[in-house]
């Protein structure tokens, strides 16, 4: 099973190495600074606060495709916030919404819908991604990750190349209930941290627990499960359902936890 911070005091020591790690990478590797898309999730709250506590320069990216007027408006409340605490930060609006419409419509038909739709939802993300390193190569910045372990290596629930696409991860060794305690630690907004968790990809009100089938609670205790080498047929009920969720997810999902394969070639044929 895994260990769980509890406390407010291993809380504020999390949040200390985590944010020595960000300055000692980034001074290590010539870097002068951070570069975060902040969408108004609890992830990129935590993220770019932790970011922003390195004292290095700092870039909340704001990059709005077709986006839900509440998850915008959250995310600039906790620039807001951040600017307010932190004078190392800098905000940074991008609109890509005619940026998307116009791939789209450069974008032959299909027979399938739904498939395309699920297409340009990741296609979303990968804009973002390519907006996020233009400005870490402008500024000489990394690119923060924002994706937390049970996304990043439970149920792979995020894009590749997309939101995948980062140069370093600060939260991913975090369970999302952790990124929460260390939320409320911080003092994220609270508007944050009530709001049900969405990877904003759709351009309406589709929560992750809606698209996964399970809340993060549920993922987290079935990832232990299965680290503890549990099977579906130890489980009854709910947690079976759960279990199997989880499962199917994460089999599905592996192409983007392992590196890419590379066809080796026999020193016989050299």
């Amino acid at each position: 099973m895994f260990y769980i911070i509890r406390s407010r005091m291993q809380t504020e020591k999390v949040i200390d190495h985590i944010a020595a790690w960000l300055k000692d990478y980034a001074t290590q590797a010539g870097m002068k600074g951070f570069v975060i898309g902040v969408s108004g999730g609890i992830d990129s709250a935590v993220t770019s606060t932790l970011c922003a506590k390195t004292g290095l320069a700092l870039i909340c990216l704001e990059m709005p495709i077709h986006q839900a007027e509440n998850q915008a408006n959250r995310a600039s409340k906790h620039i807001d916030w951040l600017q307010k605490n932190f004078g190392n930060v800098t905000r940074q609006p991008v609109d890509l919404t005619p940026v998307f419409d116009s791939l789209v419509s450069a974008l032959p038909p299909v027979a399938n819908e739904e498939d395309r739709f699920m297409s340009l939802a990741n296609t979303r993300a990968r804009l973002r991604m390519t907006t996020l390193y233009y400005f870490a190569a402008l500024k000489g910045y990394l690119v923060a990750g924002t994706g937390n372990k049970v996304e990043d290596f439970g149920v792979g629930f995020y894009t590749k190349y997309g939101d995948g696409g980062v140069d370093l991860s600060p939260i991913a060794d975090l369970l999302k209930t952790e990124v929460y305690t260390i939320a409320k630690v911080l003092g994220i907004n609270d508007e944050i941290i009530k709001a049900a968790p969405t990877d904003g990809l759709w351009g309406d009100d589709r929560t992750d627990e809606d698209q996964l089938g399970a809340s993060y609670p549920e993922l987290e205790w079935a990832m232990g499960m299965k680290d503890e080498g549990k099977e579906a047929n130890d489980f009854f009920g709910r947690e079976k359902e759960v279990f199997l969720i989880f499962t199917r997810f994460n089999e599905a999902n592996r192409h983007k936890m392992v590196p890419i394969p590379v066809c080796k070639i026999p020193r016989s044929l050299r």
